[in-house]
């Protein structure tokens, strides 16, 4: 079946691109070379004077390239021939002696948009799902059909940098601010507006754009010497966020900079071979293979296919307003747009509670992600309790109180007596099992764990916990709406600390014993950002607050035993009132809520004289490998269902570096043998609690691993 319908009209050749059996149009090969015949077709007809582009999805113009070809590609060779092709089809478009005029309506990313730009007149639909973008950087590779040439040419060198380097997508509005397209117009008059755009530049041909950017934009724009200032700081900017573990960015820099000092065909032979080497890099595979995971887990309802009936989520329950409930709450309502009721002991603090939530929504609308009309609108859903009314008509409540066995039972209790028959009851536990919760439940099939991560609106993962009597309905429901709310979700076993708190918890320990041994907090956390954490351990207590640390870490400490006993770090510092960022003191202190430096008063307070006898690398080491080793006996009791969830659940829950692939797929880097080793090394010199892995041994002696050649689960 054909993707390219052509209806003529007053001269216009009208193409519809409606990709048969998928949801959204992708540039596959195949597409491409149905493209290519037809254009040369309408070329060769005396009658078609224009053509417009639009596509027949009802929400997409066309998402990209397809991803599966980079898997497939053998060498750089393959891949810079894949690139060139590509450049070849865009440089036929865009010198096509017809004018092309493209509509585009939903997202036109990557291989969309480079398409786009090379037509000769855009117009976009004012629709919140029309996003213009470039994400290629995000999978480890850089716009390889002419977009790190075509892009800077039309809305300038800083503009366009900051949407390639960043990988970043714009919503339609802010496209045409940029001159990223020509015309903004309802959906409903797309149509009507791209045709009447064809029937003019049919006869007066393609308008004249002004420069942009005004007087900065010539200045720094405009001429070499001011370029050359843009590249220096966008080089120094790339290096900051990424510590320069990521070569596409610096690499699409330098793709720009060649095309415009030296011009255009400079610039794309400058692309294609960047391109491929990228294409094949290490990074890029693993950032590929993340992308795979994070798409099947958007299809994964964490049941067997066929075995549960989602139940709809209309109406939802928050207990508790603190941080995290609010936090719950602002997210359910910004993403899933459902009516929430949030309940505290007094009014006082749901008061506090809806205003965190609101401020959720406000940070939206300043954005510009919503509309005041959607603000409005979405703030309207949110309301308010001291008592359990309005709860009976809740489809789903989350309990967010304090992380207490027995307060959690009650509120379960209270809730049971409260809800409807069908409602699910959700515990937001980051470390309590789920069974000892619903022990007492009358219902405990409908009794499970949605641990968020804090904070809820920025944090992109969920855990989903069954309880030993949970339903497949109640999973299945959690899971879907967990996805509503724009998270990333994996089930895992009830377990204490489920997954990420489980293999946190030994690094975070481990970061204590090196404090007390004396490296300094600037050592340990600057030692784990270089590896590539967003931020070290000691910042991270910090940021988790050390009253929950405390908790969490004494839960783990007593499900098992001592090779996860914390240092004696963190009580001290709560006798002193420290809290971390929440309070203002902790290891670091604090101004206006932002980090302010290194407390040299802990030190003091630790009884501790701070020398950098240990290496950067044995700190790397220490760290590193207690979460590996964790995570590979996490892995080995069943915690999660796959090393796909595990690797996807480290790298959004605790931000495990991306371009590490996950600590299950580190491992398999290294190989099991050699973390075997090493860990036995580490258990000579500083104990038990680096003991191997029973499961990470049996691995080493057969040669094993967690995935196979395709990424999937090993046999």
């Amino acid at each position: 079946m054909s993707t390219f319908t052509v209806v003529e009209e007053q001269g216009v050749a009208v193409v519809s691109i409606d990709q048969p059996g998928s949801p959204v149009n992708i540039l596959t090969a195949a597409v491409k070379a149905e493209f290519e015949s037809l254009l040369e077709r309408l070329r060769a007809e005396k009658a078609v004077r224009a053509i417009l582009l639009l596509s027949g999805k009802p929400d997409g113009f066309i998402a990209g390239a397809d991803i599966e070809q980079f898997v497939a590609l053998p060498n750089q060779a393959a891949a810079e021939a894949l690139s060139r092709d590509g450049q070849a089809t865009m440089d036929r478009v865009a010198a096509f002696p017809k004018p092309i005029i493209v509509a585009v309506h939903g997202a036109c990313l990557g291989g969309g948009l480079e398409l786009a730009l090379a037509c000769h007149y855009r117009l976009a639909s004012n629709h919140p799902k029309t996003q213009l973008g470039l994400p290629e950087v995000q999978l480890g590779i850089l716009p390889g059909a002419g977009g790190c040439q075509r892009l800077p040419r039309l809305i300038g060198v800083r503009a366009a940098l900051d949407i390639i380097l960043a990988g970043k997508s714009e919503r339609a509005a802010k496209a045409l601010k940029l001159g990223m397209v020509d015309e903004l117009v309802p959906p409903s008059l797309l149509r009507s507006a791209a045709m009447a755009a064809a029937l003019r530049l049919m006869e007066s041909g393609v308008p004249r754009r002004p420069r942009r950017g005004g007087l900065a934009g010539l200045l720094l724009d405009g001429n070499p010497l001011g370029r050359a200032l843009v590249y220096r700081m966008a080089r120094k900017s790339v290096l900051a966020k990424t510590g320069g573990h990521y070569p596409a960015p610096l690499s699409a820099l330098e793709a720009v900079r060649t095309g415009m000092e030296r011009g255009l065909r400079a610039g794309l032979v400058d692309e294609h071979r960047r391109f491929g080497e990228l294409a094949v890099s290490p990074v890029s595979r693993k950032l590929v293979q993340i992308f795979f995971a994070t798409t099947a887990l958007k299809k994964d309802d964490g049941v067997a296919p066929g075995t549960a009936t989602p139940r709809p989520v209309r109406r939802l329950g928050v207990v508790g307003s603190g941080f995290m409930g609010s936090g719950i709450a602002g997210t359910a309502v910004s993403q899933a747009g459902v009516e929430v009721r949030l309940k505290d002991a007094d009014l006082v603090r749901v008061g506090k509670g809806l205003k965190a939530s609101v401020g959720i929504l406000d940070g939206r609308l300043k954005r510009r992600r919503i509309t005041r009309q959607e603000y409005e609108r979405l703030s309207a859903l949110l309301s308010g309790t001291a008592d359990f009314s309005g709860f009976p008509r809740a489809d789903l409540v989350i309990e967010a109180v304090f992380e207490e066995l027995s307060v959690k039972r009650s509120v379960v209790a209270d809730l049971e007596a409260t809800v409807g028959e069908r409602a699910i009851i959700a515990t937001n536990t980051s470390t309590i099992p789920i069974t000892d919760i619903a022990a007492g439940a009358h219902h405990p099939d409908r009794v499970l764990g949605m641990h968020f991560f804090s904070p809820v609106d920025r944090m992109p993962l969920l855990e989903v916990i069954p309880g030993a009597a949970t339903s497949p309905d109640a999973i299945a429901t959690a899971v879907q709406f967990g996805r509503r709310m724009g998270k990333t979700v994996i089930v895992v076993a009830d377990r204490p600390g489920f997954w990420v708190n489980r293999i946190l918890s030994p690094y975070l320990n481990e970061a204590g014993h090196l404090l007390t041994e004396g490296t300094p907090i600037e050592a340990i956390d600057r030692t784990m950002t270089r590896f590539g954490f967003p931020v070290g351990p000691i910042a991270l207590l910090d940021e988790v607050g050390l009253d929950v640390a405390a908790k969490g870490g004494g839960v783990m400490h007593q499900a098992f035993g001592e090779r996860l006993a914390p240092a004696d770090v963190i009580g001290r510092m709560l006798a002193d009132k420290r809290l971390g960022r929440k309070s203002g003191r902790g290891f670091y202190r604090y101004q206006d809520g932002k980090k302010a430096g290194v407390d040299a008063e802990v030190y003091r307070l630790l009884a501790i004289s701070p020398s950098d006898r240990v290496s950067p690398q044995t700190i790397e080491q220490r760290l590193v490998y207690a979460m590996l080793n964790e995570a590979a006996m996490a892995a080995g009791e069943g915690v999660v269902r796959s090393p796909r969830d595990g690797d996807i659940g480290a790298i959004f829950g605790i931000g495990f570096p991306p371009f590490r692939g996950g600590p299950l797929r580190m491992i398999d880097d290294l190989g099991a043998a050699q973390v075997v080793s090493t860990l036995r090394a580490l258990e000579a010199e500083f104990g038990p609690r680096f003991a191997p892995a029973a499961s990470l041994v049996a691995m080493a002696e057969h040669g094993g691993r967690f995935y196979d050649d395709s990424g999937s689960r090993a046999a």
